[in-house]
C-alpha cells in the first residue's frame, strides 16, 4: 500500500508555542461623554455601508463623464458619414472600465482623494483610447483619416473625460464622506496596545473615515484601554459573538496585540463571517515603498499606513474558473491517460496481486475527511501501519513496479477521480491522514490553517522542493502563502512547474 509523500518534523526541529488561553472578559462600553458623540449617533441611525456605494457611484461617474466626452467631440468637431462614434465610444468604456477595475480605482477605501488618483486614471484612460482607435480603424477596413481631426478629436476627448471624471470623483468623494460623518458603521479593533489606541483615537475624532470602534479585541492586552473609553472585549472566541451583537462590518488589527497567532487567526475569521478586514503595521516606512512594490490594498488612516485585506480565496472571482479547471482538466486527463492507467494497472496486478487501488482516509477541506486513490506499490502488514507509518520510499518490501510508479508519481494518477468528484483540486494543500493532521496540528499552529481551501494533487511547497522528509512547519508556510495569495494564474503557474518536475523524477 502506499503512503503518501509526507514527512515527519524533522529530529531537533523547533515547536510553535502553544497558543496562550483568552483572559479578557467581557466589559460593557463606556457611556459616551459630552466629547464623544459618534457612539450616540450610531446607535439612532443606521451605519453607511460604502462597501458597493463607492464602486457604484465610481463606475456611474466614469460612464456619464466618458459620455459627456464623446458628445462634446462630436458636438465641437463634427463628425463624418464613415466615422463610429457610438462603436469606439463603446469599446473605450468597457476596456476602461475593466482597466480600472483591474487597477483597484474601484475599490472601497479610507482616505478618498480625486487627486491622488488622476495620474492612475489618465494612464489607464491613454491605453483604452488607444486600443479602441485601433478597434474602430480595423473594422473600417482603413486608418482613421487625418483629415477628420482624429488626433485634436482624441486629445479633446481624453482632456473632457479627465476633467469630468475627476470632478464627478471630487463630489462622490465630498458626499460620501458626509454620509460617514453622519452614521460611521461600527468598527472592531484587534490589538488593545499602543498603536491600537491611537488608531481608536483617530477614528473617534476623524469621523469621515465613517468607522466608529466599539471596542477591542486581544487575549490578553499589554496595556489597558481604560484612556479611550472603549471595553476590552476579549479574546478570538469573542469575535463571532461582538460582529453579531454590534452588526460589525469592518475589523481592524494593529500590531502589538499580545499573541500574534491569535491575531492571525481573528483575522481568518473575521473574514469567513463577511467583515472587510485592515490591517495597520506598526512599520510606517511601508508608505515610502515604491509604487509596483506596495500592495494593492494600499490606502492610510490619519497618517497610519492602512492595508485592506483581500477575501478569503474561496470568495475570489476567479474561484470559479479554478473548479471549472479542475473538471475539465480531470475529465480530459482520465481520457487522455486511460491507455497510461491501463498500463499501470496490469503493472501493479502483476507485481503485487490483486487489488490495484489502494484506498485510504485523508483530510480535506474544513476538515472533512474523504477516501483517496492511488495505485497500490506494497501491501502494509495490517490498517494501522497504512494510517500511522510515515513514508515508504525506501521500503525494501517495493518491487521494481512499486519504485517506478513512486520515482514517476505515476501512482497518484488515480487522483483525477477525485478531483472530478469535488474531493480535491489539480492545486492546493497535499491531502494528509487524520492521525497526523491531528499531530501537526498540535505542534505547529498554523499547520490546520491548510484545510480553508480544497487538498490538491500538487502544491505550491511541493514545488519548491518541500516533498518527502523536508520540514513540515516550512510546509505549513508554503501552503498558506499559496492561500492567501490565491490566483488563477498562480495554479498555472504550479502546474507548468509540476510538469517540468515530473521531466526530473527524485523519487521521493
Amino acid at each position: 500500500m502506499t503512503i503518501d509523500h509526507e514527512s515527519v518534523p524533522r529530529p531537533g526541529g523547533s515547536m510553535a508555542a502553544a497558543r496562550r488561553p483568552a483572559t479578557g472578559v467581557l466589559d460593557r462600553p463606556a457611556a459616551a461623554g459630552p466629547a464623544r458623540t459618534a457612539p450616540a449617533i450610531g446607535r439612532h441611525r443606521r451605519p453607511f455601508r460604502s462597501r458597493l456605494a463607492l464602486p457604484a457611484a465610481l463606475v456611474t461617474v466614469d460612464i456619464l463623464a466618458l459620455g459627456a466626452a464623446a458628445a462634446v467631440g462630436t458636438a465641437t468637431l463634427g463628425a463624418t458619414g464613415r466615422d463610429r462614434p457610438l462603436l469606439a465610444t463603446s469599446t473605450l468604456l468597457g476596456l476602461l472600465l475593466v482597466l480600472n477595475l483591474a487597477g483597484g480605482l474601484y475599490r472601497t477605501r479610507l482616505s478618498l482623494s480625486a487627486l491622488d488618483e488622476l495620474p492612475a486614471l489618465a494612464a489607464r484612460s491613454v491605453v483604452a483610447t488607444a486600443f479602441a482607435v485601433t478597434v474602430a480603424g480595423c473594422l473600417d477596413g482603413r486608418w482613421p483619416d487625418r483629415g477628420t481631426g482624429t488626433p485634436v478629436r482624441l486629445l479633446t476627448l481624453l482632456g473632457v473625460f479627465l476633467l469630468l471624471a475627476s470632478c464627478g470623483r471630487a463630489v462622490s468623494y465630498h458626499l460620501i464622506r458626509r454620509a460617514r460623518r453622519r452614521r460611521p458603521s461600527p468598527v472592531l479593533l484587534l490589538g488593545a496596545g499602543q498603536l491600537g489606541q491611537w488608531v481608536a483615537a483617530a477614528l473617534t475624532e476623524r469621523r469621515e473615515y465613517g468607522l466608529r470602534p466599539v471596542g477591542f479585541l486581544d487575549p490578553d492586552p499589554v496595556l489597558t484601554a481604560e484612556g479611550t473609553g472603549l471595553p476590552v472585549l476579549g479574546g478570538r472566541e469573542a469575535l463571532e459573538r461582538e460582529v453579531r451583537r454590534h452588526r460589525v462590518h469592518h475589523v481592524l488589527a494593529t500590531e502589538g496585540a499580545a499573541d500574534g497567532t491569535e491575531t492571525a487567526a481573528a483575522l481568518r475569521e473575521a473574514a469567513r463571517l463577511g467583515c472587510q478586514v485592515w490591517l495597520v503595521p506598526a512599520l510606517r516606512e511601508y508608505g515610502s515603498l515604491p509604487g509596483p512594490a506596495r500592495p494593492r490594498g494600499g490606502d492610510h488612516l490619519w497618517g497610519f499606513p492602512c492595508l485592506r485585506i483581500g477575501r478569503p480565496a474561496m470568495r475570489r472571482p476567479g474561484w470559479a474558473g479554478k473548479r471549472a479547471l479542475d473538471i475539465t482538466a480531470a475529465a480530459l486527463g482520465l481520457i487522455a491517460l486511460a491507455p497510461v492507467l491501463a498500463a499501470c494497472a496490469l503493472a501493479v496486478r502483476f507485481d503485487t496481486g490483486s487489488g490495484v487501488l489502494f484506498r485510504q482516509q485523508r483530510t480535506g477541506l474544513d476538515g472533512r475527511v474523504f477516501t483517496l486513490l492511488k495505485f497500490r506499490t506494497l501491501r502494509p502488514s495490517n490498517e494501522h501501519e497504512s494510517a500511522t507509518r510515515w513514508n515508504i520510499a525506501q521500503d525494501h518490501r517495493m518491487g521494481a513496479v512499486g519504485k517506478l510508479l513512486r520515482r514517476s508519481s505515476l501512482d497518484e494518477l488515480p487522483q483525477l477521480w477525485n478531483i472530478l468528484r469535488g474531493d480535491m483540486s489539480l492545486v492546493g494543500p497535499r491531502p494528509e491522514r487524520p492521525y497526523f493532521v491531528m499531530r501537526f496540528g498540535q505542534a505547529y499552529p498554523e499547520y490546520a490553517d491548510r484545510h480553508r481551501v480544497p487538498v490538491g494533487l500538487t502544491g505550491l511547497a511541493q514545488v519548491n522542493g518541500l516533498r518527502g522528509d523536508t520540514s513540515i512547519e516550512d510546509r505549513a508556510r508554503f501552503d498558506n502563502r499559496y492561500i492567501e495569495s490565491w490566483s488563477l494564474w498562480q495554479d498555472v503557474k504550479i502546474l507548468l512547474r509540476t510538469a517540468a518536475l515530473m521531466l526530473h523524477p527524485d523519487g521521493s
